[in-house]
């Protein structure tokens, strides 16, 4: 019998399997946005079992058990690393139809060469032989990124990061580069942490930060340090773009009522943020740099849950539509000042799709291809139906052909059969579409096709 992972996984036609096989396949990945530990990476860990390299901080595999009805000690509680894998194991045939069904399958497959279903009666089978496997060199975490192929990688880093581990990876094969997320500067609903973490974004600049010019003259300088170690990027996660007027003095005004505790109306906030959203793009224009709005998500929304395990753990969903009016007047204050740079815009809610497409396309000047561009589906439009529509979408109101292709945008070192997943998704779109007569069955037009938005456009766009 055939195993559910095959050579033609997700290939619904001849032309799709021609096209994944000649052009899609063996194509080197850039994983241009991901969360990945730099310190994982320099110091080479060798995780200790396949729950520590799976499960270990993995917050769509969480959500998915406690759906399934597992108490939190096997999610991210004290159970054992075995126990949280067989609850780990006891889900996954409850996940099919998710993306988790697949990814599981396609790792275990690629990864370790096993291709049998994880469920309760497989478990210990499959546990025992990847752990194996895990404690050889080769599955090291730079070992299991070579195995995969990958290139380039671009962490997710806060302006306060010394970099330390970015140093340390100087001279390792694969390009392991900073990528700036300056959001804690923005995160001015509680004082306190904003305070404390001026204070320390001051220490990491060696300057006592009291104003809002003293603001930007550090984030300033820590923009240059990260420049100088390789980054070319920065991200943004916002729960929507923000857009007031502002001048100099207000801003400085409101940071300073921040800096003594005291909270922020609505419209101080918004001008605060604008200003330093202007600010940093104005910075990331400066120097060349891409810049990626994720936007949309709803963050933390079970506060129970949010106080007692911090972010990131697996409580945060969809959030409603973006304001169209404050990203086009946001984008075309930096585009009128001629500071506007290569921009990537990612939605998390799949009704603002035709929305970033064409407001990306407001600000395509003909100085460089795709110059502001629609990103790639994002955390939970990255499954089969969300790329499905991403790309049927971006191919009916921009430029599929130039698209810069896919990310992990995760902090799992077994996550990189995803750029596989997608390719193929791709090529399978690409198939169905010219077997339906819609697009030409040229090698010439569809080779180029395939191959950047597997691997090319991403390095031509970014310059790397």
């Amino acid at each position: 019998m055939k195993s559910f992972i095959h050579e033609d996984f997700l290939l619904g036609n001849k032309t799709a399997v021609h096209l994944y096989h000649q052009y899609a396949e063996g194509q080197p990945i850039i994983d241009f946005h991901c969360h990945l530990s730099p310190s994982m990476i320099a110091d080479d860990r060798q995780f200790e079992n396949l729950t520590r390299a799976w499960l270990e901080g993995d917050h769509y595999k969480w959500r998915a058990m406690r759906t399934n009805g597992i108490n939190e000690k096997f999610c991210t509680g004290n159970g054992s690393d075995q126990e949280k894998f067989m609850k780990w194991a006891e889900t996954v045939p409850f996940t099919i139809g998710n993306p988790l069904y697949h990814w599981t399958h396609l790792e275990l497959a690629r990864y370790f060469n096993l291709f049998e279903l994880l469920s309760p009666a497989t478990a210990k089978g499959i546990y025992d032989k990847a752990n194996a496997l895990l404690q050889t060199k080769d599955y090291s975490t730079r070992s299991m990124m070579k195995k995969m192929n990958v290139k380039i990688v671009c962490t997710t880093d806060d302006p306060a990061d010394n970099l330390e581990y970015h140093k340390k990876l100087k001279d390792f094969e694969i390009k392991i580069l900073p990528a700036w997320r300056p959001d804690n500067v923005i995160k001015t609903e509680d004082p306190a942490k904003f305070k404390a973490y001026i204070e320390k974004l001051g220490k990491a600049g060696g300057k006592e930060i009291m104003s809002f010019g003293d603001l930007i003259e550090t984030l300033d300088e820590r923009h240059k340090f990260f420049h100088e170690m390789g980054a070319r990027l920065s991200d943004h996660g916002l729960d929507r773009f923000y857009y007031d007027s502002f001048t100099s003095a207000e801003a400085d005004k409101i940071f300073k009522k921040l800096l003594k505790g005291e909270n922020l109306s609505y419209e101080e906030s918004e001008k605060y943020k604008t200003a330093v959203m202007t600010e940093l793009c104005r910075m990331n224009h400066k120097r060349r740099w891409t810049q990626q709005f994720h936007v949309g998500a709803m963050r933390n929304n079970n506060a129970r849950m949010f106080g007692q395990m911090g972010p990131d753990t697996g409580w945060d969903s969809i959030g409603v539509p973006q304001d169209a009016l404050k990203i086009s007047k946001f984008l075309s204050s930096l585009d009128e000042s001629e500071q506007l740079s290569k921009t990537i815009l990612y939605n998390i809610n799949p009704a603002d799709n035709e929305l970033m497409i064409t407001m990306a396309g407001n600000f395509n000047d003909g100085s460089t291809p795709v110059k502001v561009q629609y990103g790639a589906a994002w955390w939970f439009l990255d499954q089969k139906n969300g790329m499905e529509k991403h790309l049927k979408d971006l191919a009916s109101l921009g430029l599929l052909s130039r698209f810069a292709g896919m990310v992990t945008d995760s902090r799992s070192f077994l996550s990189y059969p995803r750029h596989e997943y997608f390719r193929r998704i791709v090529c399978n779109y690409i198939g169905e579409e010219v077997e339906k007569g819609l697009i030409p069955d040229e090698d010439e037009l569809l080779k180029p096709i395939i191959e950047g938005v597997s691997y090319k456009n991403a390095k031509e766009y970014f310059g790397f």
